[in-house]
Formats: structure tokens, C-alpha cells, sequence
């Protein structure tokens, strides 16, 4: 399993990447609202100052979780792209799809 924050870390580095090979290319894409829709599982440490960890469920892994309670969430994520000067829509590259503007 890998935690929530790891996997939002990891789909923040991607957009990044497709941000900067994106960079000087005459094509480029608005990008929409992410979904993501994960199983996951919530583990609360012991003790009074006990912490909630959120563990993203990999693929396959259902029978892994028996003692974890699971949950099917959707978070919607609106990236923003954000720099010293600049606060507004993302634009990544990439090919375009049949119907995409």
C-alpha cells in the first residue's frame, strides 16, 4: 500500500513533467479537474495522541487488507499552476484526442 500524500506527491511530479516538456510546443492542453477514485484504508495509531493514516489499496491487493477497514473515495483535485508572477490554468502536452479542442 502507499500512503495518500505519497500518491498525490507522485501525481504532482507527473504534471509537472508534462508541464515542462510541454514548454515552447505550439500544441498544448487545458488541464480539467483531476478525479481520482481510490480504495482505501484507515489506520489509527494507539494511544491518545494516536495518528489516521490513509493507505491507497493497490490493484490486486483486497485480500491483503483483512484487518483494515476499506473505503471507496473520489477526490476531485483542480491543479493550479502557481510561480512568483502567475496563478492560473495548467497546460500540459501530449497528443490530441478525437473531439479535444
Amino acid at each position: 500500500m502507499i500512503e495518500l500524500a505519497e500518491l498525490i506527491g507522485e501525481l504532482r511530479r507527473e504534471l509537472n513533467t508534462a508541464i515542462a516538456t510541454g514548454e515552447g510546443q505550439a500544441v498544448r492542453f487545458e488541464l480539467g479537474t483531476v478525479d481520482l477514485e481510490l480504495t482505501i484504508a484507515v489506520e489509527k495509531a494507539a494511544g491518545a495522541n494516536g495518528k489516521v493514516k490513509f493507505w491507497v489499496a493497490e490493484a490486486g491487493a483486497d485480500g491483503k487488507l483483512t484487518h483494515s477497514q476499506t473505503q471507496k473515495i473520489k477526490i476531485p483535485l483542480k491543479p493550479v499552476l502557481v510561480s512568483d508572477d502567475y496563478r492560473g490554468e495548467v497546460l500540459v502536452s501530449g497528443d490530441a484526442v478525437l473531439g479535444e479542442r
